[in-house]
């Protein structure tokens, strides 16, 4: 980290990270104003199920794997804010099964009126996290704006037939989740001065963390469906899995890892308000048990930033996944099931 700049990155924006996002509820309203997209026999993965990322078949042995994202700052430090925005995004290539191959920087920054040097440590530390997901950095695109954004595209390959999807699982299936949730309460406390030097170290070491090991792992067991949790929050993209498989999945509270002191900082008011609306999105396909207060229910819809891969696997495995993962350094830990009753929806126990 740079400890030089003096400006604090989050107060540049009234959002940040992936809270950013247009809200499930509008995106869906947008999308369906559009025309039918025309099938190509090797789109294999397009925007039908809300996945992670694009998929398409160049040979019988390879299919590209795209995405893009970027957001506002989510962290003060520019270094750091890098490496989390990169990370976030090459999740996406991982939730997919794949391995990330290119990507390019897309930059909005207000050069006028800060310090270039921000952008250099923005640049670099995701040019570290890009070299550490073993990906290539081929060039980018850059504007002028009063707000900072900073993201990326990215290419990444797999194999055709080992694509992994939201819509996948099967019931029976173990669900692995691979970061513990409380991001958006907690950077919504950054901006309010409210935590410790250490406290802001912890979530930013979550954020920054690549989901490249757990993938790596999940690709050697029978993971038959798979997500990353980002600005939907848990439930949110929970509900993606449901819908795209024609499950019903079971969330057991006491078992989702979540970060220290989020319940205390939810308390205080650090709800943020993409948290929220994800609340509303889902709350009708949604069953909370009757003793959750709000405070809980909104806990499991928080808006996540560079979270952890929800991995639907066979029941068998599960157990097996979980030691590798946590063996590796992974706070992993199996959160609930899906089932053959109540499809399309979640129940919380």
């Amino acid at each position: 980290m740079n400890a030089n700049h003096s400006i604090k990155l989050t107060s540049l924006s009234s959002k940040g990270g992936c809270g950013c996002k247009i809200g499930p509820a509008d995106l869906k309203q947008v999308i369906a104003g559009l025309p039918p997209v025309e099938r190509n026999p090797d789109l294999l993965v397009g925007i039908e199920t809300s996945d992670d990322a694009g998929v398409f078949r160049i040979s019988d042995d390879t299919a590209l794997v795209q995405t893009v994202d970027f957001f506002t700052p989510i962290v003060d430090d520019p270094y750091s804010f890098g490496q989390i925005a990169a990370a976030n995004a090459i999740s996406d290539i991982y939730a997919m099964g794949g391995k990330p191959l290119t990507v390019l920087n897309i930059v909005a920054f207000p050069i006028a009126t800060l310090d270039k040097s921000i952008l250099t440590d923005i640049l670099r530390g995701a040019a570290d996290k890009v070299k550490e997901a073993g990906a290539t950095l081929v060039g980018g695109h850059s504007i002028d704006d009063k707000e900072p954004k900073f993201g990326l595209a990215v290419t990444g390959l797999i194999h055709p037939d080992r694509v992994k999807t939201n819509a996948g699982a099967q019931p029976g299936d173990k669900l692995i989740l691979t970061k513990p949730i409380g991001v958006g309460i907690m950077t919504t406390s950054i901006k309010k001065e409210l935590l410790s030097e250490e406290e802001v170290k912890r979530v930013t070491n979550v954020m920054a963390a690549l989901n490249k090991t757990s993938a790596e792992i999940m690709n050697r067991y029978d993971a038959h469906a798979c997500t990353d949790v980002t600005g939907f929050g848990l439930m949110g993209h929970a509900l993606e899995m449901a819908k795209g498989s024609g499950v019903g999945i079971v969330i057991v509270n006491e078992s989702v890892p979540k970060l220290p002191r989020v319940r205390e900082l939810a308390e205080s008011g650090c709800v943020p308000g993409g948290t929220k609306n994800n609340f509303k999105h889902i709350e009708q396909d949604v069953t909370f048990p009757a003793a959750m207060d709000q405070i809980d229910q909104w806990i499991l819809c928080d808006a996540v930033t560079s979270g952890g891969l929800l991995i639907a696997v066979a029941a068998e495995q599960a157990e097996s996944m979980l030691g590798e993962l946590q063996q590796a350094g992974v706070e992993a830990n199996i959160i609930g099931e899906a089932t053959s009753a109540h499809a399309g929806q979640i129940r919380v126990v």
